[in-house]
């Protein structure tokens, strides 16, 4: 909300000494609300970076929104293309997510202001569109810094952690495929909401983009569906019963239009459909201010809202699905060698450990916030008969438990590895147990990808024993323990993938001086 005032403030005083129209004003104010929470995760080179996409999309948007008002058919396809181009670059990794994402904020504030309600921009909007976002991403960049230096927020993972490897890919990617979705809902929520509404064919269009946008799975697309629709529902009769007190151009409803925004930021972490419900109160607000009654349009925009949730629904379930269970499956297997990389690092390289480390818990936190769906979808009343068929929820909410209980382990055992990184490496009992574990996660790995697992050295008979003069050291203890730790976890993975029990390495027999 910092990035989000200071960029209101701005915008007011270039509309004031420019002489631009208040659209300028709401389209600042939409692009800075939604980079809030995206840069939280933009490292230094992500901010450079924005520093020339945002300024250029925001001045792409202005002429977008021009071309709209002046050729619909033009602009529409334009609009599409240009929404369903921004996910279709997700297959180049983590970097072009974030400038797509950035792209994609100006568009969707093409959606916001009310059709109608000013003029159309020139050339001079356009420049100050640019300025204002340049401003918008320093002013924010600024704002996460000091929240970052002072520990309000949370630092973001560096780009060598949240890179994921690329695997060879025998189907079409999962971004190419929500691209194509996205431009399929679209194009029938234009077509339609033109036909039906055509002064409010917004609504349907950013509901469609909504449900759409970011999902993970068709489980994903239902669930963000059903609390879009409820939200914005619950939302708009709100907004509706309290927005004629204000009137238009009232400035007690620029308050509390500003007090609902921050609401529904804080919320959105406890549920999308307090997020949906806010934003929709927002914009009901906003038509009021412009002098547009929301009483007059509650039946438009309920029918709006629900029609773009069955568009969205509708192409993410029917046209190149993205299967939730294979979402999970993948995110899984990243974890999975996450862990396998900790396993398999040189123990004397520091560094690599703790970048090993970080990955696990990255992904691991990844996969989670995948089988939130799940978690939801689990908790709705169903016959016997269809919850004798949910699979995939099961192993989804059982793998992410499984591997959320390796995260104290894994942090013990990086641990352990920092404090005696020579004594561990050369130690037999601990290496014989770190290469057990790290097969171990290589069979469930290849199970996950319904490959044959490899022979491993621990299938041959007992090992030597070794013996030592000493009584182990803490960290060899806290190691041994560590591992073990992990193994139980993944035999419970196996059991949820019907792999065969991994055969473990011998123990030593009681009195042994084995270590």
């Amino acid at each position: 909300m910092a990035t989000v005032l200071g960029t209101y403030g701005w915008a007011l005083l270039v509309e004031h000494e420019a002489g631009l129209r208040v659209d300028s004003v709401v389209r600042a104010v939409v692009i800075a609300s939604a980079l809030g929470r995206v840069q939280r995760l933009f490292d230094r080179a992500d901010r450079l970076s924005a520093c020339v996409v945002l300024p250029c999309a925001a001045a792409a948007g202005m002429e977008l929104s021009t071309l709209i008002q002046q050729h619909p058919l033009a602009g529409d396809t334009a609009f599409v293309v240009g929404v369903a181009g921004t996910i279709w670059v997700r297959r180049f990794g983590a970097r072009a997510t974030r400038a797509g994402t950035l792209v994609v904020l100006p568009l969707t504030a093409v959606l916001v202001v009310p059709a109608g309600t000013v003029p159309m921009s020139g050339q001079g909007h356009t420049a100050w569109a640019a300025v204002t976002a340049l401003a918008a991403v320093v002013w924010g960049t600024v704002v996460t810094w000091t929240a970052q230096l002072t520990g309000l927020v949370p630092r973001p993972p560096s780009a060598k952690v949240t890179t994921a490897s690329h695997a060879p890919r025998r189907r079409l990617p999962a971004s190419t495929r929500m691209a194509v979705q996205m431009a399929a809902a679209l194009t029938a929520a234009f077509a339609i909401g033109r036909n039906l509404w055509p002064d409010h064919w917004a609504w349907v269009v950013l509901t469609a983009f909504l449900v759409c946008s970011g999902a993970r799975g068709r489980g994903d697309v239902l669930v963000k569906g059903a609390w879009r629709t409820l939200g914005a529902a619950v939302g708009t009769v709100a907004a509706t019963a309290v927005s004629g007190q204000f009137g238009p151009r009232s400035d007690t409803a620029v308050v509390v239009i500003f007090v609902v925004l921050a609401a529904a930021t804080w919320l959105r972490e406890l549920s999308y459909a307090y997020w949906a419900g806010c934003v929709t109160a927002v914009l009901s607000l906003l038509y009021d201010w412009f002098g547009q009654s929301p009483g007059d349009l509650l039946h438009t925009r309920l029918a709006g809202i629900a029609v773009g949730a069955v568009l969205g629904l509708a192409a993410s379930w029917l046209i190149l699905p993205v299967r939730t269970e294979a979402v999970i499956r993948a995110r899984t297997a990243a974890a999975l060698s996450g862990l396998g990389e900790l396993l398999e690092a040189d123990w004397r390289d520091g560094p690599a450990v703790r970048l090993a480390q970080a990955r696990f818990a990255y992904r691991v936190e990844q996969l989670g916030v995948g089988t939130a769906p799940m978690r939801i979808l689990a908790a709705v009343p169903t016959p016997r008969a269809l919850s004798a068929r949910r699979h995939p929820d099961h192993f989804a909410l059982r793998s992410v438990t499984a591997l959320r209980r390796c995260g104290d382990p894994v942090d013990d055992l990086a641990d352990a590895v920092e404090e005696a990184p020579d004594a561990l490496t050369t130690d037999p009992l601990v290496l014989r147990r770190r290469t057990h574990v790290a097969a171990h996660a290589l069979t469930l790995r290849r199970a996950i990808g319904r490959r044959a697992a490899p022979p491993t050295a621990t299938e041959a008979g007992p090992p030597e024993q070794v013996r030592t003069t000493g009584a182990a050291t803490p960290p060899h203890r806290s190691a041994l323990a560590a591992l073990d730790s992990i193994d139980s976890q993944l035999c419970v993975l196996g059991a949820l993938l019907a792999c065969p029990p991994h055969p473990r390495p011998a123990r030593p027999k009681p009195g042994s001086t084995e270590r």
